[in-house]
């Protein structure tokens, strides 16, 4: 049976969509079989893939709220062995017509039944919020994976985040664990990065992973293109770093010897030039 991670952080511009896009690559390019699903109205996932969401037809929307067959749903993606339920504009009035449907909390759960076994992982991205979409996602997964950035206010909130998990596992999902905290947009040149590196790992210990990533211009750049960072510059720092989370979290699930897959070496059109000029990773 797969297991369903959910990416959660009522805050935005903490790096979620980023780390989903790219260790789901990562984990895919291990061996793993991954689906990625978008449940964020803004789409960034999708498009992160190289999917223009004008051009959606058809996305999760569908079968939370219209009981379609999320395997009708399923794209591929440029990624061996990874494919997408992507997101639409649609999904922004979804919280509205959750809200009067029967076990509302447990729509994409029970939607998720048909294909859990078809896959290693599933990853949910979440909206930034607390609102049914999210509250979905986490009674589905088994496991949450919190990104926190090193900035000021990284740990603001979290502690609503963590009450909200409680609530869940106490009234709909009692097996819900979290998998682990990333700390993002690393930048090792300020006090102000290992000072919120310290602070969190005071706070929740071994649930932080040991893996950090850095603050960096490829990271950044990437989505502009379509593409996972494995894809856009495998080289870079970031690179680096998310194929060692995805290791991290392959080895803390106990999960044999990676069977790598090799990502596609054709750079698309415009890519090449960017690649001359230097990483622009901080760490």
């Amino acid at each position: 049976m797969g297991q369903i991670i959910a990416c959660a952080n009522q805050k935005g511009g903490v790096g979620k969509t980023t780390t989903v896009v790219n260790l789901s690559t990562y984990l895919a390019l291990a061996g793993d079989a991954v689906l990625v699903i978008d449940l964020d109205p803004q789409g960034n996932t999708t498009s992160g893939f190289g999917l223009d969401r004008d051009e959606i037809r058809h996305s999760v929307y569908e079968a939370i709220i219209e009981d379609r067959r999320l395997s009708d749903l399923v794209v591929p993606t440029a990624i061996p062995g990874l494919s997408l339920v992507p997101s639409s504009i649609s999904l922004a009035g979804a919280e509205v017509e959750l809200a009067p449907l029967p076990q509302r909390e447990r729509r994409l759960a029970r939607i998720l039944s048909e294909l859990v076994d078809s896959y290693d992982y599933i990853v949910l991205d979440c909206p930034p919020s607390l609102g049914l979409l999210t509250v979905n996602a986490l009674t589905a997964a088994d496991a949450v994976v919190i990104p926190i950035q090193c900035e000021y206010y990284a740990l603001e909130g979290l502690s609503q985040l963590i009450a909200t998990i409680n609530l869940v596992r106490n009234h709909l999902n009692p097996d819900l664990a979290i998998k682990g905290v990333v700390l993002t947009m690393y930048d090792p040149r300020t006090n102000l990065s290992a000072e919120v590196d310290a602070e969190v790992r005071k706070h929740l210990g071994p649930a932080v992973f040991d893996t950090v990533i850095p603050r960096s211009v490829r990271l950044s750049e990437a989505p502009s293109y379509g593409l996972p960072i494995a894809l856009y510059r495998p080289d870079s720092k970031g690179a680096e770093a998310y194929a060692a989370l995805a290791a991290e979290l392959r080895e803390r699930d106990g999960r044999p010897e990676p069977h790598a897959r090799t990502a596609s070496d054709e750079s698309p059109s415009g890519v090449e030039g960017n690649r001359e000029a230097g990483d622009g990773s901080s760490r």
